[in-house]
């Protein structure tokens, strides 16, 4: 049975255009350029500058969909109501399941990574409980509003932005033109197989779509907010990993454990500071993705308790007009993936249900009426052949998993709805 979402508990519109863009580029500038680019350069070798173009452009596509939707609908929770409200509540459910499934299960990853980048600056510390720390603290920024969480990652981005722009401009000197030769080593096999690693760097714009509730004039102010951000992102990865290439070479890039802190190394010869301020880079990297992962899987509890797909008490909010309940149950489970132990299963599908996530949004932006459409429907259709050719090619035992995962959402909700009814 549909459950019509409850109105008594309401969230206030407190974040500007600024701090919208704040909250995406907190989201998506994290592990991904920190990590997943040096896997991409072993796929590709200096041809993923090609790859990280088409993964752009993907998703360019899904967020020029979630730009679309958040128009028409500013609420909280994202692809969430999109699917309930234009595909089917089933729809809307798996997206709001595999939300939060994905984003708590890697918020412990997020916490013990920026654990083991401080112990670079603090050796014999131990990562868990730096993490722990980190993640209480974020827990308290996001109970004391949106307005003064939204501040805090306006800061936390800068000085991660800063300090990415100083790497880029400090290793211009330093590149090597015969580092991009050979340019496509394993041809266009790698350069497809980079293109699906490096599209899952360019996740989190959705981010700023489950705070639709919270954003002023949400119909102008989200959809610049997600172009905004994508476009920052795609220009600074770019800059970043031309930079890298350049001074290390993909090989050495694939080789290292951190493909910029590799370049930093050889940058740092003329720069010697560069090494740590790289360092704090991936701490504010890591606090920004843990900081939006908690705020956006809050606004999916909110949502979806106030429909009923969750337990009711997570519609409510406090006298601040935070989602308390989604806010707590968020950050404790971020602390027991940290001290328990990583969810395998969880995180394993994570791939898999991201491109479900983002599946659901694009076939829910192709059922926009024509005149609640502000860009033409091939754009929500090529996103959405992306998201299923990207999912295809996943290894069994993810799309398995997912599909398990899946699974015992909706058993969940079934249970959530027979108690209800």
């Amino acid at each position: 049975m549909e459950q019509k979402p409850k109105t008594d508990s309401k969230l206030k519109r407190e974040l500007n255009l600024l701090d919208a863009v704040g909250i995406g580029l907190g989201a998506i500038v994290g592990a991904g350029i920190f990590v997943v680019s040096g896997v991409a350069a072993g796929m590709a070798g200096p041809a993923m500058l090609i790859s990280l173009l088409i993964a752009g452009l993907a998703a360019a596509c899904n967020g020029l969909s979630s730009a679309q939707l958040a128009a028409r609908f500013p609420k909280a929770g994202g692809t969430y109501e999109y699917g309930y409200e234009l595909i089917h509540p089933l729809a809307g459910f798996s997206a709001g399941w595999m939300f939060l499934a994905s984003k708590l299960a890697a918020g412990g990853v997020v916490a013990l990574g920026l654990g083991s980048y401080w112990v670079r600056f603090f050796p014999g510390m131990d990562p868990r409980w730096i993490a722990t720390v980190a993640a209480l603290l974020l827990v308290i920024a996001n109970l004391a509003g949106i307005k003064k969480a939204g501040l805090l990652n306006r800061l936390i981005v800068s000085i991660t932005l800063l300090a990415l722009l100083y790497f880029v401009l400090a290793g211009t000197s330093k590149i090597d033109p015969t580092n991009f030769t050979p340019f496509a080593p394993q041809g266009f096999s790698g350069v497809a197989r980079a293109t699906g690693v490096l599209f899952f760097a360019f996740t989190g714009y959705a981010r700023i779509a489950t705070l639709g509730e919270e954003v002023r004039k949400p119909q102008k102010t989200i959809p610049r907010a997600i172009v905004i951000t994508l476009i920052i992102s795609f220009v600074l990865y770019s800059l970043i990993v031309f930079v890298a290439l350049g001074t290390v070479g993909a090989t050495e890039m694939a080789r290292g454990e951190s493909p910029i802190f590799a370049a930093a190394e050889v940058i740092g010869n003329n720069y010697p500071a560069l090494l740590n301020i790289i360092g704090v880079a991936a701490i504010t990297a890591m606090l920004g993705v843990l900081l939006s992962q908690i705020l956006g899987t809050s606004r999916v509890f909110f949502a979806m308790g106030r429909r009923g797909d969750m337990p009711h008490f997570f519609s409510k909010v406090s006298s601040n007009a935070v989602p308390i309940y989604g806010v707590l149950v968020s950050g404790a489970i971020v602390l027991l993936t940290i001290w328990l132990g990583e969810l395998v299963a969880v995180t394993q599908a994570a791939s898999f249900t991201i491109l479900i996530y983002y599946g659901i949004a694009n076939f829910a932006a192709l059922r926009l009426a024509k005149e609640e459409r502000f860009l033409p429907r091939w754009i929500s259709g090529l996103g959405l052949l992306l998201c299923i050719l990207m999912a295809a090619s996943l290894a069994l035992q993810i799309i398995i998993a997912g599909i398990i995962l899946l699974v015992v959402g909706l058993v969940l909700r079934i249970i959530l709805h027979r108690i209800y009814d």
